[in-house]
């Protein structure tokens, strides 16, 4: 392995389990390694697009290569997909494991490893990748749940920065209980709650359960005419997201249209600050993508939405 410089800073992705396990790993490697702790920052996409580059040295993970991060003693971990070869900054990428997994082997070969640290990073990785056959695939989603459902730094603080704890988790009750009960009602609803928003681009109303695994079921069986489908959630402090899916790569040019990123069956972006509430977001997204279309929501069924999201919801 090549010597990794000493980080002023690491820096990761704020929206998932993986970009949570990828960036405290880092933070033990650059203890073991340079005995620091240096701050831990965490970035939504477009927030991240507006973060300059400013440090002699970062490491990054989890948000992609780019053009400004290719700067000598910046090291990028990454598993998204990119055609930029880096001139000057030491980029580790491979888009068939996550980024957790990434980590975790640089991780190992400074001999921080464990069967539990094992354990979860194989979890995130199951998640991350949406590995389907993997017999760990619904408990590896109920971990990974955590973060979608009580955010980034909620966790970080419920088990203390100590990653091993949430392999036990009482909150992992929790998670399996909204998935037996909550995701085959969310299934429903959905299937006969979907908006048009272009001919090949679809919002579906998931009002309850974990919307990437019902997003899934609906891409699988079919049961929509749309090949990518959005879902959208409101945060506590007015931010709206959107999340997309798709199965052929579909997603991922419609996510940068929103000048968001990720993967090309799964990604995401934030809405500009002036979308405050789903409806508001839905006729955004109509006119945005399919600007010579006419919204094809009701006013009445934009009624029942603005109701149905008054309260904010978790992403």
């Amino acid at each position: 392995m090549a010597e990794l410089p000493r980080p002023e800073v690491i820096l990761t992705h704020e929206s998932d389990l993986d970009g949570l396990v990828a960036g405290v790993l880092l933070r033990r490697l650059a203890r073991k390694r340079f005995d620091v702790t240096p701050p831990l920052e965490a970035f939504h996409y477009n927030s991240w697009r507006g973060r300059e580059p400013r440090e002699l040295s970062a490491w990054v993970c989890d948000l992609g290569f780019e053009a400004r991060l290719d700067k000598p003693n910046w090291v990028v971990i990454d598993h998204h997909p990119t055609e930029r070869t880096p001139a000057k900054a030491h980029l580790i990428h491979d888009v068939s494991k996550s980024a957790g997994l990434l980590c975790y082997e640089l991780c190992r070969e400074h001999g921080l490893e464990s069967p539990a640290l094992d354990r979860l990073v194989h979890l995130n990785n199951v998640a991350d990748l949406f590995l389907v056959d993997d017999p760990d695939f619904l408990v590896a989603n109920d971990c990974a749940n955590l973060v979608k459902v009580y955010g980034f730094w909620t966790v970080h603080a419920l088990v203390g920065g100590e990653l091993e704890r949430l392999l036990d988790h009482p909150l992992l009750e929790v998670m399996a209980v909204k998935r037996r009960v909550e995701d085959p009602l969310g299934f429903e609803w959905g299937r006969h709650h979907v908006v048009e928003l272009t001919p090949t681009v679809g919002f579906v109303d998931t009002i309850l359960g974990n919307t990437n695994l019902i997003v899934h079921q609906l891409l699988e069986q079919k049961a929509t005419r749309y090949p990518v489908l959005v879902t959208l959630f409101r945060r506590a402090n007015g931010v709206v997201i959107a999340s997309l899916r798709s199965r052929g790569g579909e997603a991922l040019p419609v996510a940068e249209r929103l000048q968001g990123g990720g993967h090309p069956n799964a990604c995401g972006a934030t809405l500009p600050r002036s979308v405050r509430n789903i409806p508001d977001a839905i006729l955004y997204l109509q006119r945005l993508l399919n600007p010579k279309a006419q919204s094809s929501l009701p006013a009445k069924d934009l009624e029942g939405l603005f109701a149905a999201w008054e309260a904010p919801s978790q992403a």
